[in-house]
């Protein structure tokens, strides 16, 4: 018989609360600041690759985004990026970093369902700053018996958290829109996983379904959640 799931752990970004639209959005902007020097489909090629490469230096985050933008000009332009522009890809990071949280459909009733029954754990990635502003503004706060925020996620990281914060990965559930970053290490660990997808992921966090492991499972929004766990437990 399965081990009862006492703890489940919740991303943040785009499974609590919008969050890549803004990036998209940006990156829009981006791309007509620079019209002049490349096509829209080579910057936005160019801007990842930078992403990427940086991802070790600055970490997840509007911060690191708002430098590879800006790092990316430089390159385009051989040197040669205007001083007018630096400023308006600054000026789209710090609009970024003030842009108003957008919980997602199911996710506060959801939660208030589970709270109590479960211990909640929100397990979020990022800069620091940004989470917790996000976190406050959407009110959430409150629903969690501990607050992670994490520099990367990996299986590692869900065994100490469930273990610190839980029974263990065994029994517990991780539940999130990434499956390179919520789904795959959840199950390396030992865990279950639930992936709800969102209509906007992040190319990086791409990875394929693995639909072969047995504690991997599917849900289509936050409110079909409550009706999967019973069938865990």
């Amino acid at each position: 018989m399965a081990a009862t799931i006492t703890a489940i752990g919740f991303d943040a970004d785009d499974t609590l609360w919008q969050n890549e639209q803004f990036f998209k959005l940006t990156e829009g902007r981006f791309k007509a600041l620079l019209a002049g020097h490349a096509a829209p489909e080579d910057l936005g090629q160019r801007l990842l690759a930078v992403e990427r490469r940086n991802l070790d230096h600055y970490g997840y985050g509007i911060k690191g985004f708002t430098l590879s933008m800006i790092e990316t000009a430089v390159e385009i332009t051989e040197g040669r990026v205007p001083a007018k522009v630096i400023g308006e890809i600054l000026a789209a990071g710090r609009e970024m970093l003030r842009h108003p949280v957008e919980t997602l459909p199911h996710v506060r009733e959801t939660l208030e369902r589970l709270a109590g029954s479960y211990r909640l754990i929100l397990i979020t990635k990022g800069d620091l700053f940004d989470q917790e502003r996000k976190l406050a503004q959407s009110g959430l706060g409150d629903l969690f018996d501990a607050i992670e925020i994490v520099s990367e996620k990996n299986a590692a990281t869900y065994g100490r958290i469930f273990s610190q914060h839980g029974d263990g990965a065994a029994q517990s559930v991780m539940v999130g829109n990434s499956l390179k970053s919520d789904i795959l290490p959840a199950l390396e660990a030992g865990g279950w996983a639930v992936h709800i997808p969102h209509a906007l992921t992040w190319a990086i966090e791409h990875a394929e379904k693995p639909l072969e492991a047995p504690r991997f499972r599917h849900v289509e929004h936050m409110g079909q959640l409550t009706a999967l766990l019973s069938t865990l437990s």
